[in-house]
């Protein structure tokens, strides 16, 4: 029972990065749902616990609103659902590591990134672009996490200073069996046209220019 229990689990915690990723088309969202609320009616099963009757989308029915007939048909129903799933169960012969496999398959790997200081003499603002990069491939893998950093040597929200973090999900097999990933930081500095303008002398404010990049092997 522990080794079904924990190949369900593996499941579900799969499940719930695909569903808490956003990329999902609408209609096989509502299929992963259905999935998901089938895979914990059958666990609660398993481990001989209440079953929790539903409606078509998977939202679990309120007694207080619905009549008891049609609680009472949903009850059966769920419970013929329930009964061919561990029919289909039995019939199949999964080997003992299948859980380990899913488990490892899983899209559940994070990187936790938290930047306590830029040391760079720019003399304005500048933002600073941090991403996962691949050097292989010469691709960005990750999203960008933007820091706005000030003249001053500080943050541009003072409030976020020392608490600069950030965490980088669903980092899969895949990515972990690359041969090296790189935190790669691109900076680009905000203001004037030429650092050498004085303060007296007309110039364009607020411009973008690149300015440097660094990067660290993290993987």
């Amino acid at each position: 029972r522990f080794q079904q229990v924990q190949s369900m689990m593996c499941d579900l915690m799969e499940w719930r990065s695909q569903l808490l990723s956003g990329t999902l088309p609408k209609d096989e969202l509502k299929e992963l749902k259905q999935k998901v609320t089938s895979k914990i009616d059958y666990g609660n099963k398993v481990l001989e616990l209440d079953l929790i009757v539903r409606d078509e989308d998977g939202n679990i029915l309120d007694p207080d609103k619905t009549s008891v007939i049609s609680l009472f048909r949903a009850h059966e129903e769920a419970t013929d659902k329930i009964t061919e799933r561990i029919k289909e169960e039995m019939s199949k012969d999964q080997p003992d590591y299948a859980s380990y496999c899913r488990m490892s398959s899983s899209p559940t790997h994070s990187l936790y990134v938290f930047v306590r200081n830029f040391v760079c003499r720019i003399g304005e603002d500048a933002e600073l672009f941090m991403s996962l990069y691949d050097p292989q491939k010469s691709t960005i893998i990750s999203e960008n996490y933007l820091v706005r950093w000030g003249s001053r040597g500080f943050p541009k929200e003072i409030d976020m200073l020392n608490n600069l973090k950030v965490v980088f999900t669903d980092l899969g097999n895949k990515d972990l069996s690359r041969d090296k990933i790189y935190l790669v930081c691109q900076i680009v500095r905000v203001g004037r046209m030429d650092l050498r303008d004085s303060n007296s002398k007309k110039y364009t404010q607020g411009l973008r220019r690149p300015f440097g990049v660094a990067g660290t092997w993290c993987l």
